[in-house]
């Protein structure tokens, strides 16, 4: 294939308890329907993150043709924005994730026939998808995800341990004071993720935008 085809849309998500219209922000590589190949739909990690870290698998569409359907989950980048849920744990539900599936799938039509990749918090989301056993899921990619999260809060606590003090401190002191948007926190966070998710100097540009929408918007970040 010389070029890709792509497209961007949004569908109308209908959520009760969020007090207005919400839309989950997409993107497709390839052809929808596809004549032979099941589109696959790639779920994000975070939760809070945003798509661009995985534009890279548009690869199984240059190369094999297969449909890759990527999108920000609600209340992440181009997705609707809720900041008034903060903290609102009763609202920022794995439910609620499971259900914009659901309804991203019936927007594209492709709920009779799909697959599932799913990457850190975004297979978490899958396989409580897939525990459903929805109709039309056919084959299902956990990656990078977490069997268990007292284990993996209890890991990143370590390394965070490993920080310089006064990193540690600064981390600390914004926790307490819920100010984890000021700029000496995101700092601190910052060098947690260069020793810890990307130690790529610099980083890759997808995931620096990813990051960089987490820190205009943590909302479901701290919030999950």
């Amino acid at each position: 294939m010389s070029s890709l085809k792509v497209r961007e849309g949004e569908a109308a998500f209908n959520v009760p308890g969020a007090g207005k219209p919400c839309k989950t922000w997409y993107k497709v590589y390839g052809t929808l329907p596809h004549p032979h190949n099941t589109p696959l739909v790639v779920l994000h990690g975070g939760p809070g993150s945003t798509h661009e870290y995985l534009d890279i698998l548009s690869e199984l569409t240059r190369l094999f043709d297969v449909p890759v359907i990527l999108y920000d989950q609600l209340g992440n980048g181009r997705s609707t924005h809720l900041p008034e849920k903060n903290g609102d744990v009763d609202f920022w539900t794995v439910q609620l994730f499971v259900d914009e599936m659901h309804n991203l799938l019936n927007h594209l039509n492709i709920h009779d026939n799909y697959n599932v990749l799913g990457q850190s918090w975004g297979g978490m989301l899958a396989s409580e998808f897939a525990t459903r056993q929805p109709k039309g899921l056919g084959k299902l990619v956990i990656a990078d995800s977490p069997a268990s999260m007292a284990l993996w809060v209890k890991a990143a606590n370590e390394l965070r341990k490993e920080l310089p003090q006064e990193l540690q401190d600064a981390l600390n002191k914004h926790e307490a004071a819920d100010t984890t948007t000021d700029p000496e926190y995101i700092a601190a966070t910052n060098e947690f993720y260069k020793r810890h998710l990307c130690r790529l100097d610099p980083m890759p540009q997808s995931l620096v935008d990813g990051l960089a929408w987490m820190e205009k918007d943590p909302t479901v970040y701290s919030t999950m």
